[in-house]
């Protein structure tokens, strides 16, 4: 398995609405937090301790919230908010 970033919970919905300029973003910005966590959790399915914690990122246009699951090799986007700036 290897590292991958997807829309979760109600951001897969909120993603289908959004304007395409603002997710490409949020899309961008994702790729960048996979390639850190991959660096970061080399032995990303052997992980055994708790997972790190989350956060929110801003990005032109708006923000989006993350959770990171090392032991799945997953940054899961479960929040999106276009604020329109």
């Amino acid at each position: 398995m290897s590292w991958k970033w997807e829309y979760a919970f109600g951001a897969q919905e909120a993603a289908r609405t959004a304007p395409t300029g603002f997710l490409a973003e949020v899309e961008r910005t994702s790729d960048e937090l996979v390639r850190a966590a991959e660096a970061l959790h080399i032995h990303g399915q052997t992980h055994d301790s708790a997972d790190p914690k989350g956060g929110d990122v801003i990005v032109p246009g708006g923000m989006f919230t993350y959770q990171v699951v090392v032991r799945s090799e997953r940054i899961y986007v479960v929040q999106i908010t276009y604020l329109g700036f």
